[in-house]
């Protein structure tokens, strides 16, 4: 039995394709086994979205080399697809194989030939169709990921992600709706709707569905299942969605809404396609019509040009908004993106400093969206117990992560948990009429 070890760096959607390898081997008969120890095969699925994800992925090709000199690598990710000829550089002679992301279904055959895999880079910009990946188990998690979607046409002038996932391709609704049934089948009880541009869901297919109607269908052809969207654009928070999310119980009221500045200059030097007042006036809206909504945005800190009042602008805007939580991200350059030779590149220093005061910024919302909902009662999802302390952890339908005293069994189940405190701003509640 052939040992495999696969590592994962970056997004959902690279976590639900790895699910997919892992999936496929084990049909196989290979043994999946901890990327630390030695193995036959190392898949590695790779990120580019930051030069850190970069250096990570570099990081773990090494990684895999020492522990087995011997193994056959099987590298793909966004940073295999811009950066093969590096990739070749530090493997040298070794047994390796770049799987491009528009042919990340060859990974199993890859992974189990007899002889060298031959495997040309193919240009990922002309791919018009998803490559279907179908997933049993996500291994270790109670939650599962469900992409429905890859590939983004709006070229941002700081991301590599156009170039490295090609353009926005949808999964037909048949075989959306085989993968949530496989889930479902096999006891999940929430699924994270997942690409790299929901948004954009159907509109490269003559289906007739759009991300909404899909929503709503899942909604409806499961109704045991929770629904979570894991992001959407701000031009894509619209009244459709917002009905949904009030009348579709399995919908979970939480929604992710990158911003990236709140300086409209920035903005349009970003080549982001909206201005402000329109993400303000998306967060507004979803606040309004779901009070207990939680409402997490992305901020791209020290983008070139950003001076101070372009700083205070997106401090003053977020701490005026019903925002949750914040996901903040120093600017750092991507070769062959417009961005990385503008003038006026902001100084390591600064950006630094910028990014602290966001992200405590950020933690002082998510504190007070917490203590907001101390005495309520919310529907938890118990994914992990701790032996130790005999409490379980989930996560409330608005994404509160929750801390309580229960049974093992309760594992992978819905429970009502009353939200009783905070203890060093974590909370924790009591599990209500088991």
């Amino acid at each position: 039995m052939r040992k495999i070890a696969i590592a994962t760096l970056g997004c959902k959607v690279n976590q639900f394709e790895s699910a997919s390898f892992s999936s496929s081997l084990t049909r196989a008969g290979c043994e999946v086994v901890p990327f630390a120890g030695r193995a036959d095969i190392y898949v590695i699925n790779t990120c580019a979205v930051t030069g850190r994800a970069g250096q990570q992925s570099r990081q773990l090709i090494r990684r895999a080399m020492k522990t087995n000199p011997a193994a056959r690598l099987i590298i793909t990710g966004c940073y295999a697809q811009t950066a093969s000829r590096d990739i070749m550089e530090i493997t040298d002679s070794r047994s390796v194989c770049i799987v491009g992301n528009g042919n990340k279904d060859q990974v199993l055959d890859a992974a189990l030939a007899e002889n060298e895999y031959d495997l040309p880079l193919s240009d990922i910009g002309v791919k018009r169709e998803i490559c279907r990946l179908p997933v049993r188990r996500f291994n270790g998690r109670t939650r599962a990921f469900l992409r429905i979607q890859d590939g983004c046409n709006n070229f941002c002038s700081y991301c590599i992600v156009p170039h490295t996932r090609g353009r926005s391709r949808s999964l037909a609704l048949p075989d959306v709706l085989e993968q949530a049934a496989i889930f479902s089948e096999e006891g999940y009880r929430e699924l994270v709707i997942t690409g790299i541009n929901v948004g954009k869901y159907g509109q490269d297919l003559d289906e007739d569905e759009t991300i909404y109607t899909l929503l709503a269908r899942l909604c409806r052809e499961f109704p045991v299942m929770r629904f979570r969207l894991s992001s959407i654009e701000p031009t894509e928070v619209n009244d459709s969605l917002l009905e949904l999310m009030i009348g579709a119980p399995n919908f979970m009221p939480h929604l992710h809404i990158p911003l990236q500045s709140g300086d409209d200059t920035i903005l349009r030097r970003m080549n982001r396609h909206y201005p402000v007042a329109t993400f303000a006036r998306a967060v507004r809206q979803s606040h309004a019509a779901l009070p207990h909504v939680a409402i997490g945005c992305d901020i791209l800190s020290g983008f070139p040009g950003e001076d101070n009042t372009a700083h205070e602008n997106t401090l003053q805007l977020l701490a005026d908004l019903p925002v949750t939580y914040l996901h903040v991200f120093p600017f750092s350059r991507r070769p062959g993106t417009p961005a990385a030779s503008m003038q006026d590149q902001v100084p390591k220093h600064i950006k630094a400093e910028r990014v602290r005061q966001l992200r405590d910024l950020g933690h002082e919302k998510k504190l007070e969206f917490y203590r907001r909902h101390v005495g309520t009662t919310r529907q938890v999802l118990a994914e992990r117990h701790n032996k130790e302390t005999g409490r379980l952890k989930g996560f409330s339908e608005n994404y509160i992560p929750v801390q309580f005293q229960g049974p093992a069994r309760l594992a992978g189940q819905v429970v009502a948990i009353r939200i009783d405190r905070l203890e060093i701003d974590e909370p924790y509640g009591t599990l209500q009429n088991e």
